[in-house]
């Protein structure tokens, strides 16, 4: 592990644009924090932090030097891996009444994501199981994501949403991630700790060292972030029985509880569009008028949507119930099944941008207290 100081932070970000990346990270854009591309140093959110709970999300700048003072973001860093909208291939037809079909060529580049909490990247992980590993391979997917440079952030806090800890995908980052940033502030100090954990990192990592910007092997300033990662998960209020609750939801597919909460949830979508793992999608044909040309277009869907379970004679789904059951009995219980892991890293947007403020550890809470009464 190594030091340095807060004010070489820039040439961090100047070292891994000279290793050939494109810079993805937070910046404050509409009221909210966003993962997007960024020129540098100063499109990060310095002094913005977030006020998160059910159903509420807001941002507000505050006195703190912090580049990294927010929780998490309403965007994941899917969306640079899975595209939310891309073409699959297209066809032409040529005079003599052949047709002929093009691959999409993939547009991979060399991106680096600034900023990626200790949740999120245990949910590219996950992601790469289904997209990657073993069976089903995604040929855009994958080639993103060899040309992804992951630069993780430990988490210094935690929004009243998150339940990470209880999921074992946080606070602290424990691999998945190319370099690894800790940011401790106080009223004299700011700097950064930064680890290496791939070849890939330590090339970068070389790069910013030549410039003379490190100090290593300082173990006090070890020391001084295990407390930190301890207190954000001894802070957390919200919890999810991670061993239980598989069982549970498949022991309890006819649980009144499903009624109570489709009588509040709206099938907006939105718990399914912020989740960082979710990854349902349909795909849609279009043709020129004069049937000389198709496209076939893949984007994202969402379970929630009645066309979601659509075939032949109409939907499977066809109630509130069916897909709330859907989406959380899937996300908790058998995605282990399909993947060999939970499919919720807990890090708590579904909670806080649901309209209403529905709560996925309280509808399992509320399950498992209704089955042990």
């Amino acid at each position: 592990m190594n030091r340095f100081e807060a004010s070489d932070l820039g040439k961090l970000l100047s070292s891994i644009e000279s290793a050939g990346y494109r810079l993805v990270g937070p910046h404050v854009y509409n009221q909210a924090v966003v993962y997007d591309e960024i020129r540098g140093l100063n499109d990060l959110p310095r002094g913005w932090t977030d006020e998160q709970g059910p159903g509420f999300y807001r941002i507000k700048k505050t006195d703190s030097r912090a580049y990294f003072g927010y929780s998490s973001s309403p965007r994941t860093w899917k969306e640079s891996l899975f595209k939310s909208r891309e073409r699959l291939f297209f066809s032409k037809k040529a005079e003599d009444g052949s047709i002929q079909f093009t691959r999409e060529p993939v547009q991979a580049p060399k991106l680096a994501f600034i900023g990626v909490r200790a949740c999120d990247v245990v949910a590219i992980a996950i992601q790469d199981r289904i997209f990657i590993e073993p069976r089903i391979q995604d040929p855009a997917y994958q080639a993103r994501r060899e040309n992804a440079l992951i630069v993780a952030v430990q988490c210094t806090s935690s929004s009243p949403t998150c339940f990470c800890a209880s999921m074992n995908t946080g606070p602290e980052v424990r691999g998945g991630y190319d370099l690894a940033l800790t940011e401790i502030v106080s009223e004299r100090e700011h700097y950064f700790l930064i680890q290496e954990n791939s070849a890939e990192g330590e090339r970068v990592l070389a790069l910013f060292e030549r410039s003379g910007h490190l100090n290593d092997g300082i173990e006090e300033y070890r020391a001084r972030a295990r407390p930190v990662f301890e207190e954000v998960a001894r802070t957390q209020k919200r919890r999810m029985d991670l061993t239980g609750v598989r069982n549970l939801l498949n022991d309890n597919f006819e649980h009144p509880r499903w009624e109570n909460v489709a009588a509040r949830c709206l099938n907006c979508t939105n718990c399914t569009l912020v989740c960082p793992t979710c990854f349902c999608a349909t795909v849609e044909d279009t043709a020129d008028l004069g049937n000389s040309t198709a496209e076939r277009w893949r984007r994202w869907d969402s379970c929630f949507t009645l066309d979601h379970s659509y075939i032949h004679g109409g939907s499977v789904r066809y109630t509130g119930k069916s897909r709330y059951r859907q989406w959380m009995t899937h996300k908790l219980s058998t995605w282990w099944d399909q993947f060999g892991t939970t499919g919720c890293v807990g890090c708590g947007r579904c909670i806080t941008w649901c309209p209403v403020g529905i709560d996925i550890t309280e509808e399992a809470e509320a399950i498992a207290k209704n089955e042990n009464d």
